[in-house]
């Protein structure tokens, strides 16, 4: 039986073997409460401690600047229901191609109807469309770093300097109202990820998409923002997230992290070339197809294209019948029968979006298994093609 191929890492990736190792290790000798003052509790502490301190280095942060959540939907709504919370009445930014945590965390805790900032067609979001949208009343800025389904990037560093500069506007004509900027860096393990650098207020990621445990992540808190907690109990992780600890996860999450950020400059350039000849030889053999999104501004491991004529799901279906797992977009919209609003977003119309596949690589992609895969796609397209030229011309089960 041929090894399934497995091109969805967008969605999820496999546990690294030594993120498991870490992670049995600490349930199997860390298992106590960190807030027990005996001492396996103490020893569990200091566990904690110790992944939560290679997060802060791996980033550039204090160790104080992180806390330790259940993933990137939890960072979400963390980051932005704390500052909303902290500042009700003010408004929140976002971009028109967020994440749905994104989205629908500001929708629901903003007392205002989220100012939404449009993109260009390539995907990218420019700095002067957020500038002009941003009021004394904005307290909050949300910008991915990388866009979950098209890949694309964002001038984050970019926009930081801009928010920055307002801010600094708005406080030398007697405002004190804060403007925090939040971002979304779930896709972003290849990517840097110096907060420094990058001018980030608050930044949170998710282990399920670096090679971690999946139910662990962490939220990047800039030193002196105020976050009004939207989960309370025993006062962990900063009083921002009340409930026991979970040492494994964070520990395991932290390998991963200091793992992916290690070989990320070179992991990279080898995704990037395997995904430049894939949608070499698409592009070759296949004719209607398009890529959504721009190419030079993307992740290296995606491929989100639009095969004119077919469904996105029947393609899905169809590769997935034949060993491949790839996707369509989003997993966490996967039962959400509306059109992608990224891809509605770029201009796309409703059936160019419904045509869609995502194609994500990852540490275990091979140019063998991508070799097998093409010409499978290339079956598949045929086939869906086929199926719906009978089904327009009325010839299905006539």
């Amino acid at each position: 039986m041929k090894t399934f191929g497995y091109l969805d890492y967008a969605a999820a990736t496999p546990v690294d073997p030594l993120v498991t190792e870490t992670v049995e290790a600490y349930n199997r000798d860390h298992f106590a409460n960190p807030s027990s003052p005996h001492t396996p509790g103490r020893r569990a502490r200091a566990a904690l401690e110790a992944a939560r301190a290679l997060v802060g280095k791996t980033l550039g942060a204090k160790p104080a600047e992180i806390i330790f959540t259940s993933g990137s939907t939890e960072g979400a709504q963390i980051a932005i229901g704390g500052v909303l919370g902290a500042f009700p009445g003010g408004e929140v930014v976002v971009t028109a191609i967020e994440h749905q945590a994104v989205l629908q965390a500001a929708a629901a805790f903003s007392e205002k109807a989220p100012v939404i900032i449009p993109c260009d067609s390539t995907g990218v979001t420019q700095v002067a469309s957020v500038s002009e949208r941003l009021t004394d009343a904005t307290v909050l800025v949300c910008i991915q770093y990388a866009n979950n389904e098209i890949g694309t990037l964002q001038p984050v560093a970019q926009t930081a300097a801009e928010v920055g500069r307002i801010r600094k506007q708005r406080l030398s004509r007697g405002i004190a109202l804060p403007l925090y900027l939040y971002c979304d860096a779930a896709q972003a393990g290849l990517l840097s990820l110096q907060v420094s650098r990058l001018g980030v207020d608050l930044l949170s990621m998710g282990g399920s998409k670096l090679y971690g445990p999946p139910g662990s992540g962490f939220l990047y808190i800039r030193t002196g923002s105020s976050l009004k907690p939207i989960f309370v109990g025993g006062g962990q992780e900063r009083g921002l997230r009340g409930g026991t600890e979970q040492v494994g996860a964070a520990a395991g999450l932290s390998a991963a992290l200091e793992l992916i950020q290690r070989s990320r400059a070179g992991e990279a350039q080898r995704l990037k070339g395997l995904r430049d000849e894939l949608w070499r030889t698409i592009h070759e053999r296949i004719e209607g197809v398009t890529v959504n999104g721009t190419l030079a501004h993307r992740l290296p491991h995606n491929l989100h294209l639009s095969f004119a004529g077919c469904e996105g799901e029947a393609l899905v279906a169809h590769l997935d019948a034949s060993g491949f797992a790839v996707a369509t977009g989003s997993a966490c919209t996967a039962a959400n029968q509306d059109p992608s609003h990224v891809l509605l977003a770029i201009g796309r119309t409703p059936e160019e979006a419904e045509s869609s596949l995502r194609i994500s690589l990852g540490r275990f992609t091979t140019d063998d298994e991508l070799q097998r895969f093409i010409p499978t796609l290339i079956q598949a397209v045929e086939r869906v093609r086929q199926h719906a030229q009978k089904r327009t011309s009325g010839t299905i089960g006539s």
